[in-house]
């Protein structure tokens, strides 16, 4: 057989790329941060259809794991994990409050979390009822400034639920942001006594007690992704992407593979073509260090990735290829596949294609 022609591999080639998600992990991720800090009560972020997973399964998971406080960005995601976690569970949008969403907002049991001044007023004057607080501690991002909040008249705290900030740099533990932040946070609990505090994201949580306070809101944790890269972290991998290897074929040294030849064969190599690309959320730019898994053997991407294909470097490993016919993307590579492409974690996840077929495990 000449060098230049495909190898079939030996199994479903035609079944579709598949987004696995690990419900038991899920479960695991959630009781690890719970005892990260057992003098809090963790809740569990899951906007943007929880990082990806869907938030309705998600949030039905983690509610009966004992999760009862969630946190959406917007109001239709809120109501998505009020139909799945139930009526006694507590459900804060965090994108803040709009002039006439009350009324909605009300029929629903969503709790704005209020980010203005402007927007505190004009909820109190619809009607007001239960809200929580957002004090900007450093981020410049979504929040009342400190002084803002500590001058806060007593009329506009009637119904605050919970007061809370967001860490800039979290995933940073020595960063000087973090301390700084904290301490802010600490001033401005003081005008607002026996209200429950919320600074930790997951960063915030494996920082250590002093910034537990009395809520924590994990995102990225209780999808297996540290977000602090350099510290280990106790989080078991929830999702990865099964993918179908659709052609195995031998490349000779001195060709090259993929869109602009930017990968040239320093010697002949067995290479792999998957049938997963940017159109499902890999990024092109993933190529360049990322790595997939044959079994529990990482294998590297060589060449541009394509919209629905990637080549993978099996040189050495043809017969588990042939004898799997599949690859996994993402799992325990996620960090290196996020870092190969500049970018995080979190990113890759909200990318995640619809055209995945999704699958739960751990149920």
């Amino acid at each position: 057989m000449k060098t230049q022609d495909a190898i079939p591999a030996a199994t479903s080639a035609g079944e579709p790329a598949r987004l696995v998600v690990d419900l038991a992990a899920l479960r695991h991720n959630y009781s690890t941060l719970c005892a990260l800090a057992p003098g809090a009560r963790c809740a569990a972020v899951v906007k943007a259809d929880a990082y990806g997973l869907d938030a309705g399964r998600i949030a039905s998971t983690l509610h009966d794991a004992g999760c009862d406080i969630f946190f959406t960005a917007t109001p239709d995601e809120g109501v998505e994990v009020r139909r799945a976690a139930g009526q006694a569970s507590t459900v804060f949008v965090l994108n803040g409050y709009q002039s006439g969403t009350h009324g909605f907002l009300a029929s629903h049991g969503l709790i704005p979390v209020i980010s203005s001044a402007d927007s505190l007023q004009a909820f109190h004057r619809e009607g007001g009822g239960p809200f929580a607080l957002h004090v900007d501690t450093g981020m410049n991002r979504l929040g009342l400034t400190v002084s803002e909040a500590l001058d806060l008249p007593a009329a506009h705290k009637a119904g605050l639920q919970l007061v809370m900030s967001h860490l800039a740099c979290s995933d940073v533990p020595d960063h000087p942001m973090n301390t700084r932040q904290l301490e802010r946070f600490r001033t401005v609990l003081k005008s607002f006594p026996g209200i429950p505090a919320s600074l930790s994201n997951t960063g915030g949580v494996l920082l250590g007690l002093d910034y537990h306070f009395d809520i924590l809101r994990p995102g990225i944790g209780l999808y297996g992704v540290n977000p602090a890269t350099e510290q280990a972290a106790p989080f078991r991998p929830v999702l990865h992407v099964d993918a179908p290897i659709l052609q195995i074929r031998q490349v000779p040294a001195g060709d090259t593979i993929g869109y602009g030849a930017r990968y040239t064969a320093q010697n002949e190599r067995s290479v792999a073509i998957a049938a997963f690309g940017y159109a499902d959320g890999l990024p092109r730019a993933a190529w360049q260090s990322g790595t997939a898994r044959l079994g529990n053997i990482a294998v590297p991407l060589a060449g541009m990735v394509s919209m629905d294909l990637t080549a993978l470097d099996i040189t050495g490993h043809e017969a588990l290829a042939r004898a799997s016919g599949r690859v996994q993307f993402y799992g325990e590579d996620l960090g290196p596949v996020a870092g190969a492409s500049g970018t995080i974690g979190y990113e890759l996840l909200v990318r995640l294609g619809q055209r995945l077929k999704r699958e739960y495990r751990g149920q």
